[in-house]
């Protein structure tokens, strides 16, 4: 490391909390970023594999110009009367369902996922929950509290006990295992429903992001969902990282899972950066919420914020981006299972579109998740130019969610070099 980036870690260390974490051995002084490439102090590049936030590509052009435009003509509240959050919001119903047509503007994930678990328990008049053991939705304490991935870890919490949790859907190393497991967890919302008695809220990913890149068995969502609405219960969906094309197939996660939400949180790629999100529900449920206490959030849905989700929604149309999703994400989940086959401490490769996981094992038999290896592995991608990082309970899983322009070249150098570091270790 420079002097430079010396002193900055020693000021970070005075001035910011220590609960921040900086990724790799040795972090990175990153000053710039372009499409999928991110360029250090040195000038170093490096090929982003793990920032799905910067959805279209670090500084995109347009992005950059529709701030710069709208910035420079308004940027006020909701309670003025104002083109560019209608313009946007038309736009998000447009890809949702139907029945989801009322929208609500927050500014993060954490925000969106809190708004959503408001309106349920307005709705239901309670808050029993259901969450997926192994599930992360925010970082605000009433997220925290229905986060596994969070209150099971380091200086976690006990969950309320209106939290019920359903065993993580892994048919690789869970409780039920294999493709045909999806029958023996959705029998295990029916006896969590039989506890509950009453209308219950399920929040869950439709694809598991800190749960470790997980796609849940075949048919479990799909009946999860039928037995909770069948109890009068609401469904939430967090599309917070896997929505707006990434799935490649689909445009929204839960569209993979052949279900329909009663509610959608959206967040993290929806302003490629910007500090943008939102809630989705239906008209029953907002009329619902509607109850005398007035919902304002000073900056959800300001113009700036606003123009630049439109210009996200616009690119991702214009660049073919979920169609690069779709084909690139085909080819290199093919070339990671060849690796798969090939090293052992590769225990699963798993998921969909630019969303992919690699479980990394070891052990006399490889059936130990190693989160030393995992950890050895993506410090050495760093060193070869390469960014990615680590998830799931056991953080051994190693996640692939890199910008939408990631492209077919990037996905040959990112397994190349993969394959030449696991044939070291």
């Amino acid at each position: 490391m420079t002097d430079i980036t010396d002193n900055i870690i020693e000021q970070r260390k005075r001035i910011l909390s220590p609960s921040l974490s900086l990724s790799y051995n040795e972090p990175l002084h990153i000053i710039r970023g372009r499409r999928q490439y991110l360029y250090d102090a040195d000038g170093n590049e490096f090929l982003d594999a793990t920032n799905n936030i910067q959805h279209v590509g670090h500084s995109h052009p347009k992005v950059v110009e529709a701030t710069l435009r709208q910035l420079k003509r308004l940027n006020t509240n909701t309670r003025y009367l104002d083109k560019t959050i209608l313009d946007y919001a038309s736009l998000l119903i447009q890809k949702m369902p139907n029945e989801l047509n009322k929208v609500f503007f927050t500014n993060s994930g954490s925000e969106s996922n809190d708004l959503a678990l408001r309106l349920a328990r307005n709705y239901l008049q309670n808050n029993e929950t259901i969450v997926l053991d192994g599930a992360y939705h925010g970082h605000l304490i009433s997220l925290i509290e229905v986060s596994p991935y969070k209150y099971k870890g380091p200086g976690g919490i006990t969950p309320p006990e209106n939290v019920h949790e359903l065993p993580i859907p892994d048919p690789y190393r869970g409780k039920h295992r294999g493709e045909n497991s999806g029958r023996k967890y959705a029998e295990e919302m029916n006896t969590i429903l039989k506890k509950v008695k009453v209308p219950p809220t399920f929040l869950s990913e439709s694809i598991m992001g800190c749960g470790g890149q997980l796609i849940p068995p075949k048919g479990f969502m799909k009946k999860a969902y039928d037995l909770v609405k069948a109890s009068d219960g609401l469904c939430i969906a967090d599309e917070v990282q896997i929505g707006f094309g990434r799935m490649g197939d689909v445009f929204w996660g839960f569209e993979s899972q052949n279900v329909v939400p009663d509610i959608v949180s959206l967040g993290k790629s929806i302003g490629n950066g910007h500090p943008l999100s939102v809630v989705i529900t239906t008209k029953e449920i907002a009329d619902r919420f509607n109850n005398g206490m007035e919902y304002f959030n000073s900056y959800g849905g300001n113009p700036v914020s606003c123009a630049i989700g439109k210009a996200v929604l616009e690119i991702i149309e214009e660049e073919e981006l979920q169609k690069n999703a779709r084909e690139v994400g085909i080819r290199l989940l093919k070339m990671l299972q060849e690796l798969e086959k090939k090293h052992e401490h590769i225990g699963d490769v798993r998921g969909k579109g630019l969303f992919l996981g690699i479980e990394i094992m070891e052990g006399s038999d490889y059936s130990q998740p190693s989160k030393e290896i995992a950890t050895l592995i993506v410090n050495k991608m760093k060193e070869s130019g390469i960014l990615v990082s680590t998830d799931g309970p056991d953080h051994n899983v190693i996640k692939i969610k890199p910008p939408m322009v990631f492209n077919f070249q990037n996905a040959c150098q990112l397994t190349e070099t993969l394959d030449s570091i696991l044939l070291k270790i």
